[in-house]
């Protein structure tokens, strides 16, 4: 399917793709503790996204598979999702060296229906996906659409407030610097390397990103029906956002002490009524 952001979306798919080679390799994402039996999921999510033993799942924007073959780890049944042929292949090869049974599908989200029937119990999502969707109201529709009556929507995603500030902000001068709220055209970067590791050396570098608000989200979810049942917000990043934040517990980078907190993460639940309810 062809529309008015391919363009954006080629520049990002050849960043992606050139990416995941490098992921593969760093220490970030320590691939070799994950086939000795690391479960990737942080915190937040184990806590939150409840059961999903016998459950079919659906992961969107999957990467390379770790967090969706960990899930599957957790006896749920998964199908992962992801616009980078690169990515998909590295899953289906990661899969086959954990002797994971899982299912990979390449596709941008929004071509989903043409490559992808069915329903599932679950969908999820995590942890810089939404910064890549245009139009979040139709990903809201076909997070509905692929949710069987009575199955659960989760995110935990990085907070769009923590996007709006500049790079250059510091502990005591916090900078906005990028909006928080929607734009009609991609916010453009040149990325060079990579938050798995700063130091690579990489090609192609152009970004184009969306910002979104948390009403935006919540909205997008509403729209079509779903029913939002909570949204956290948490003091914590899932990586190293500023280099002056402190690795805690638990895998997270937090403030340092003195500072006070902000939001830098927010996790969303929420569940499709079943049929004849309210």
């Amino acid at each position: 399917m062809s529309g008015p952001h391919d363009d954006s979306f080629a520049a990002n798919r050849r960043m992606w793709d050139e990416r995941v080679g490098i992921h593969l390799r760093s220490e970030f994402y320590d691939v070799e503790g994950f086939i000795a039996g690391r479960n990737t999921l942080l915190p937040i999510e184990l806590a939150e996204l409840g059961e999903v033993a016998g459950k079919s799942l659906l992961h969107l924007q999957c990467h390379f598979g770790m967090d969706t073959l960990s899930l599957a780890r957790m006896e749920a049944r998964v199908t992962g999702v992801d616009f980078s042929g690169e990515a998909i292949r590295a899953a289906r090869e990661l899969a086959e060296r954990a002797g994971i049974e899982a299912r990979f599908v390449e596709s941008n989200v929004y071509d989903l229906p043409e490559r992808l029937p069915g329903e599932f119990d679950v969908v999820f999502t995590s942890y810089g996906t939404l910064c890549w969707l245009p139009d979040l109201a139709r990903w809201g529709e076909l997070v509905a659409q692929y949710l069987r009556p009575g199955g659960t929507f989760y995110v935990a995603e990085v907070h769009p407030f923590l996007s709006t500030l500049d790079d250059d902000s510091t502990p005591d001068h916090l900078k906005v610097r990028y909006p928080y709220f929607k734009t009609r055209q991609p916010l453009v970067f040149n990325l060079g390397g990579s938050y798995a590791d700063g130091g690579a050396r990489t090609v192609h570098n152009e970004s184009h990103e969306w910002p979104y608000s948390l009403h935006e989200v919540v909205e997008a979810l509403r729209a079509p029906g779903l029913r939002v049942e909570f949204i956290h917000e948490f003091p914590v990043c899932c990586f190293a956002r500023f280099p002056w934040l402190v690795r805690g517990d638990g895998r997270w980078w937090r403030l340092p002490d003195g500072v006070p907190e902000f939001p830098m993460t927010f996790s969303l639940k929420a569940i499709k009524p079943a049929e004849g309810s309210r």
